[in-house]
């Protein structure tokens, strides 16, 4: 397989923001949450149950690691080769970052504020695992035992990170009897699913743009050629004018919409424009839909589907 240019700098890029966020977590869990003794979610929360019963610095990171390798080695079966690749390098750097970063700080750095700490942490880490989540990553851990039982499943790898994240918080009361650090624990939970969640969001958020200009094959032509962006072209008529008219409907994302404004106004000023978000946006070019298969449902629609059409839908995909 060949890679041009591009396909290597995007690869690379990825990488290079996964080892960023990677340290931003690092930082995060041992400069504010480790100090308060919380014990968070995921094969992370497990390691430091283990470092504050054996009090061996070295303890997270290890633990860390060999929970992810029996998991990947597991996935590497049930969910695909793919996904164990993409997920090894995510899961390695973050153990070691968690192994020798905590003992960089004594204590937390804003002392005796844990509430505070806790949220800064949080906030950081969530950040941090976004940012992975954004450039095709993963730090294994939750995110391995939710993809194993959604290949098996009909529960979501959302719902399955969820249930495991509760049971290691909750199970750390038993060993330390301490139920203020339990409930800092899902707090912590709470604060990092949102921000991850926000991340998300952000970055896969989509806006749609209606365009009536006299020079729309001008500012059509000009999208897909600067902007990257697919046109439609719609019939219309302004009701006032009793004129016919040409509409341009184009998605793109958030981040692209300046880029569709300029060219717009670069064309003609006088373009009347609406711009309005969307909250979801998949197929080409954007998010693939991710649902588990309903095989009674594709047998109907198989049986009752024309013949024709499939065939011509079938050499549509493969083309």
């Amino acid at each position: 397989m060949t890679f041009t240019r591009k396909q290597l700098w995007m690869s690379s890029r990825d990488y290079i923001m996964i080892t960023l966020a990677v340290l931003i977590y690092g930082f995060g869990f041992s400069a504010f949450i480790l100090p308060e003794k919380v014990v968070i979610g995921g094969v992370t929360g497990l390691g430091t149950i283990v470092y504050f019963l054996t009090d061996n610095p070295y303890s997270i990171g290890i633990t860390q690691y060999a929970i992810n390798l029996v998991l990947l080695a597991i996935a590497w079966k049930i969910v695909g080769h793919s996904f164990v690749y993409r997920t090894l390098y995510g899961a390695t750097a973050i153990s070691i970052v968690v192994t020798f970063m905590p003992p960089l700080f004594d204590g937390p750095l804003v002392p005796d504020q844990p509430f505070m700490c806790v949220c800064i942490g949080s906030v950081l880490s969530g950040l941090a695992l976004g940012i992975v989540f954004i450039h095709n990553g993963s730090t294994g851990g939750t995110d391995i035992v939710g993809a194993i039982v959604a290949k098996k499943t009909n529960v979501s790898v959302g719902r399955t990170m969820l249930y495991v994240d509760f049971a290691i918080i909750s199970s750390s009361y038993l060993f330390f009897h301490n139920i203020t650090t339990v409930v800092y624990g899902f707090i912590v939970l709470f604060i990092l699913t949102y921000m991850v969640d926000l991340m998300i969001n952000t970055n896969r958020q989509a806006v749609q743009f209606i365009i009536i200009s006299k020079h729309w094959e001008k500012i059509a032509t000009a999208v897909n050629k600067y902007g990257r962006r697919g046109v439609t072209v719609l019939d219309g008529m302004g009701w006032y004018t009793k004129q016919h008219l040409k509409i341009l409907l184009i998605v793109s994302r958030k981040s692209e919409s300046v880029t569709i404004f300029r060219i717009v106004k670069d064309v003609d000023p006088d373009a009347f424009i609406t711009q309005g978000n969307v909250n979801g946006v998949y197929g080409q070019g954007f998010d693939r839909i991710k649902l588990k298969a309903d095989h009674e449902l594709s047998k109907k629609l198989g049986e009752e589907a024309d013949p024709e059409f499939s065939v011509a839908s079938a050499s549509d995909v493969k083309s």
